[in-house]
């Protein structure tokens, strides 16, 4: 069978296809420009791969190797960046559908049961220990993670699995296509508004999710946000319990991702969370979570207020442990967020001696909305007076260069994509 993904170089969609040639179909796609996951796709001989989206160039791919699926990522109906190719399935009479369609396909045929991890914030970081858990037990598993790791590809198939592990992303309601064997919910506050018109409305979602769940594991704060009692199908684990806080890992939402780790895969396991802690406290960590550039420079995918208070607790442990003063880089993402989060900022950055809040990282954007400048947002912090508004330009370099002389913690928090901070930061901090 020939799948084509479009938008293939997306992270979720460069997993789905990844995975998808690892299980044996030939994979194709396009995207409208070149991504850092194209580059890794191609590593894995995925090289059939168009940069620009049209109806000529599908037609041509299915002229060379008749196309029997198209694949495609959420942002493709959202964005119209696909709606050509679209287009050419429709009158060609070729099966279209997203992602989940196909992963709940594959997972079926190949007979896995799903691990599921789904939340607001957390999820990539928990998805991840699980999948080290797994491979330093030497459990064989198939798995789609949602962030780039040291110690593995972002997917990986693999037939002899009992298990598939998948970070299930609630955006565009993608996590209600799955029927877990065992979620796991990481965190949860109220986000993708554009998708979910009220809190209501997103925990509802997440109501859904846990009931067609065999099996879920989540923390007491968000049972009791979603009114949800322990029982024969849901175990609660209690945020406060003292012995988190022992996880020698640094940050505390860090040492709560451990934690649940360990919960999910002590129920597949029956490993003890005494067994797998000495494990999970070797963890190596993810790409753009509180990855080191350069000495003293870190970047962190943060733009929830929980995201930030998280990244903030890790950077002050680092500093208090070199006696240093934090200094913070935001970039919040999308406009739309910003609107319905400005109010949340307020003691977020709490603990830094400086904030340079830079525009916010555009993408899918209500053309009815005014933009939110980084002056108007820093009015919303409770101690506006750390932070200046600031640009992606020489006087910021120049700024960070003089902290970092100085010997402060410089972390920046945003975005990832062509473009974004992350993106300029790599730029001007090569290794």
């Amino acid at each position: 069978m020939h799948i084509y993904f479009s938008r293939i170089g997306g992270a979720g969609i460069s997993a789905a296809a990844l995975l998808a040639r690892q299980a044996g179909f030939e994979v194709s796609g396009s995207d409208k420009q070149e991504t850092p996951y194209l580059d890794a796709l191609r590593e894995h001989g995925i090289t059939d791969i168009t940069i620009g989206q049209s109806y000529e160039h599908i037609a041509k791919a299915h002229a060379e190797r008749p196309i029997d699926w198209l694949v495609y990522s959420s942002v493709v109906k959202l964005e119209d960046s696909g709606k050509e190719e679209l287009r050419f399935c429709e009158e060609h009479g070729i099966r279209t559908s997203r992602r989940d369609e196909f992963l709940n396909m594959l997972i079926e045929e190949k007979h896995q049961k799903l691990i599921a991890l789904a939340g607001t914030h957390g999820k990539s970081t928990t998805t991840a220990m699980v999948v080290w858990l797994c491979k330093e037990l030497g459990i064989p598993v198939s798995y789609a993670m949602g962030a780039k790791v040291t110690f593995a590809d972002l997917s990986a198939f693999n037939d002899k699995s009992e298990y598939f592990i998948y970070e299930c992303d609630e955006f565009d309601r993608n996590f209600l296509a799955f029927k877990p064997f065992l979620a796991g919910i990481t965190g949860l506050s109220w986000d993708h508004h554009e998708i979910f018109p009220s809190l209501e409305n997103y925990n509802q979602a997440f109501r859904d999710f846990i009931g067609q769940s065999t099996h879920t594991i989540m923390w007491k704060r968000d049972a009791l946000k979603l009114g949800l009692e322990p029982g024969e199908t849901i175990d609660v684990v209690d945020q406060d319990f003292p012995s988190i806080n022992d996880i020698r890992l640094r940050g505390r939402y860090n040492r709560e991702d451990a934690e649940l780790a360990m919960q999910l895969v002590s129920e597949i396991t029956r490993k003890s969370v005494e067994e797998l802690r000495p494990i999970v406290e070797r963890f190596p960590g993810l790409k753009q979570r509180m990855e080191l550039l350069v000495p003293n420079l870190y970047t962190n995918y943060a733009h929830t207020p929980e995201k930030i208070r998280g990244g903030m607790s890790t950077a002050l442990e680092i500093a208090k442990e070199n006696g240093q003063d934090v200094v913070v880089i935001y970039e919040g993402l999308t406009n739309r967020r910003q609107h319905f989060i400005k109010n949340d900022y307020k003691d977020c950055f709490a603990g830094a001696k400086k904030l340079y809040w830079v525009p916010s990282y555009l993408a899918r954007e209500d053309p009815s909305q005014a933009i939110l400048t980084p002056a108007e947002l820093i009015t919303h912090l409770s101690d506006p007076s750390i932070a200046e508004p600031a640009e992606l330009n020489d006087a910021l370099l120049k700024s960070v260069h003089a902290h970092l002389a100085a010997g402060d913690l410089v972390v920046a928090m945003g975005a990832s994509g062509k473009g974004s901070l992350d993106d300029w930061l790599r730029e001007n901090f090569a290794r």
